[in-house]
């Protein structure tokens, strides 16, 4: 079944949104919908492109992390276009594909993880719970690892997320084939020899 999203994905034509649109074709090869529902608000657009190019900026928290925490808020809520966009930007970084798909259910893969990764993914997860479940016990198990510094852009990074997964999911944005284009074809089933049969001859 088709979704159609809540909210129409042509917005006015202003000199923002073509910007935009331009900017995204650009980079990512396709016009993203967060962009085209945003844009529908240019004073909402605008703000949001600047915290993103902001964020961006950030660099306490190592890339990897980063993106694990991202990827688990996502699940989370279950915002299909940021996972779908995820896996497309998680292999753009060189992170395993096997990794990334793990992520929904990480605790069933544990060796593919390491603990300091468990633990992030862990935090993301509690942070994005509906009342969060953060406990003093993992907050102090990841300052301790990571440094306050890095802890502080995880939190942030986390509420990002929230953000975004939370608005797209409102939205009704579905995946915009962003995975598709990165995963390995799956190999075609080689056709079995057939050893010819070479007749007797009678005597």
């Amino acid at each position: 079944m088709t979704v159609v999203p809540r909210i129409s994905l042509t917005p006015p034509r202003t000199l923002l949104t073509r910007i935009g649109a331009w900017y995204s074709r650009r980079t990512y090869g396709k016009v993203l919908d967060p962009g085209q529902a945003y844009g529908h608000n240019a004073r909402v657009l605008f703000s949001y492109v600047r915290l993103e190019q902001r964020a961006a900026k950030w660099n306490a928290l190592d890339a990897g992390l980063k993106h694990l925490a991202v990827m688990a808020a996502a699940a989370r809520i279950n915002c299909s276009w940021c996972l779908d966009f995820g896996y497309w930007e998680g292999r753009e970084q060189g992170m395993a594909a096997e990794k990334i798909e793990r992520v929904p259910r990480w605790r069933e893969a544990r060796e593919v993880f390491s603990e300091l990764e468990q633990l992030v993914m862990e935090y993301a997860e509690a942070m994005t719970e509906t009342e969060p479940a953060v406990t003093d016990e993992l907050a102090a198990a990841l300052v301790g690892r990571l440094g306050e510094a890095a802890f502080v852009e995880l939190t942030a990074v986390v509420a990002l997320e929230n953000w975004r997964s939370r608005v797209n999911s409102a939205f009704g944005l579905t995946s915009q084939g962003f995975s598709d284009s990165c995963r390995v074809p799956a190999e075609r089933p080689v056709p079995p020899v057939v050893t010819p049969v070479t007749p007797t001859t009678a005597a």
